[in-house]
């Protein structure tokens, strides 16, 4: 929807056009139709309403707040139970009531923001409650309860930004209680939260991204999939004690967003919102990070580690996540082999003369991004177990990394998108000045390779912009190549 600022000029425009006589009276008026030019002062006139609405209410919050704090020790319990619970119910309601049916724009605006603060008075209550009963609890606690809460809120209102909010408390929860790993405390339903925080964040947090449709609650659900996945082990030491699950933590993340589908969700949840490319996207992101980690010479520094008895045995709950967790991307990879498979057959006999509707494509990208997702478990693992990769570590992972700028630059240029070509560009630009920096050389050399690097970037940034420019102009390009580079 075009913004406010724009249809005012245009108005502006257009009442000048029609004064020089460009433009008749009639072709004014179906403008002013198209962009309903009368609603531009009502418009600002709800904002300046909605400003003084919220200018106004805050002055009355810090009223309520004061007055509350004034009275504080000489209420009852009972009675502040009573006002926080319907401060906690009023302000819900009136939320929901205002976002529900709302009768102009601001008010569902209005009651968005009246669901988040709900959302924050929920923490609020749950905190002084457990003050007023005496009821003493750890700080991560607080934050894993209240993001329960508020994650049940999301499913119920189905609202974006709650399930946003639940996600990021509940991370920062996790991410406090991990102190304090084997040892949650007196809450065994939380111990078992935390402890099995990989498959529950899954559990938790992606159907609800189908279910409000949000692409950013499933990046935060990936994400806190993966995070929970390699703060448990590191902070185990696990990485320390078994090279396996180095291995295991370095390949396992990437070939589960990589080979993810979405049709595990499309028979339960309707409507569907695909997030496969989505999910890829968040592996190439994975595989730079970790590529641009172990491409450093100091990462590699350690020996191979002595096996036998000092290797303590690893506890249950992270054999459970990392059986369902693995066991599930084995079953996607299959997934994905035998749809390559079928594609490769389907193209056997379109080159047969037999129609073929299902275009095949995507062979080469999965081949590639499945080497370099099982060259980055074998090379830990043989060099925390066997013997020391010092040297080839680094240079195959610098290999590795480069591989992948090229990947994402000739992807871009494939397709069309500046997002991949300028994310190679720039991954590439950290790599080499990365080494530069790494090593000593002489700083004329490092002028050298600097002054090469940001021409390169230069020329191939402004060759981009022409080919981008010449294509927008001829036929667009076949859905088959594009077919081929995104499966």
């Amino acid at each position: 929807m075009p913004s406010d600022k724009f249809i005012r000029q245009l108005r502006q425009e257009a009442e000048q056009w029609q004064s020089e006589g460009l433009i008749t009276t009639s072709v004014y008026e179906q403008l002013a139709q198209r962009y309903q030019f009368s609603n531009i002062e009502t418009a600002a006139r709800n904002r300046f309403v909605m400003i003084l609405i919220g200018l106004g209410s805050l002055l009355l919050g810090l009223a309520i707040i004061t007055l509350i704090a004034a009275n504080w020790q000489t209420w009852s319990r009972e009675l502040k139970g009573t006002l926080l619970l319907g401060l906690f119910v009023g302000v819900n309601t009136a939320g929901f009531y205002l976002w529900r049916h709302p009768t102009t724009g601001w008010q569902r605006r209005l009651g968005q923001g009246l669901l988040l603060l709900g959302a924050l008075i929920l923490g609020a209550n749950m905190a002084v409650m457990s003050q007023l009963f005496h009821q003493s609890g750890l700080l991560y606690q607080l934050f894993l309860f209240w993001g329960l809460g508020v994650l049940a809120m999301a499913y119920s209102l189905r609202f974006t930004w709650l399930g946003i909010l639940a996600i990021l408390l509940i991370g920062s929860g996790y991410g406090q209680s991990l102190s304090e790993f084997t040892s949650i405390g007196e809450f065994f339903g939380l111990q078992l939260l935390v402890q099995y925080m990989p498959v529950l964040a899954g559990l938790m947090f992606i159907p609800l991204a189908y279910w409000c449709c949000s692409s950013w609650l499933f990046r935060l659900g990936a994400i806190a999939v993966v995070y929970s996945l390699e703060a448990s082990l590191i902070q185990l030491g696990l990485v320390n004690s078994t090279a396996w699950i180095a291995a295991i933590a370095c390949a396992l993340p990437p070939a589960l967003l990589w080979a993810y589908s979405d049709s595990l969700w499309a028979k339960h949840l309707l409507p569907v919102k695909s997030f496969n490319r989505l999910a890829r996207t968040l592996a190439v992101c994975f595989l730079s990070l970790l590529f641009y980690i172990l491409s450093f010479h100091w990462v590699w520094k350690t020996s191979p580690l002595p096996t036998g008895e000092n290797i303590s045995p690893l506890p249950g709950f992270v054999l459970i996540n990392l059986l369902v967790l693995g066991s599930l991307t084995i079953w996607e990879w299959l997934r994905l082999f035998l749809q390559l498979r079928e594609g490769w057959r389907k193209r056997k006999q379109k080159e047969e003369g037999v129609v073929n509707l299902y275009p095949v494509g995507g062979l080469l990208t999965n081949s590639m991004v499945g080497i370099m997702i099982i060259t980055s478990a074998l090379v830990p693992y043989w060099h925390l177990s066997i013997s020391s990769l010092s040297v080839v570590g680094v240079l195959l992972f610098n290999l590795l990394l480069f591989l992948l700028t090229a990947g994402l630059v000739r992807e871009g240029w494939l397709q069309g998108q500046r997002r991949l070509f300028w994310g190679g560009m720039m991954l590439l630009s950290l790599q080499i000045f990365s080494r530069m920096l790494e090593y000593n050389t002489d700083l004329l050399f490092k002028s050298l390779i600097l002054f090469l690097c940001g021409g390169s970037v230069i020329a191939a940034g402004l060759w981009f912009e022409r080919y981008m420019l010449a294509s927008e102009g001829s036929p667009k390009r076949s859905n088959g190549t594009e077919a081929s580079t995104n499966e």
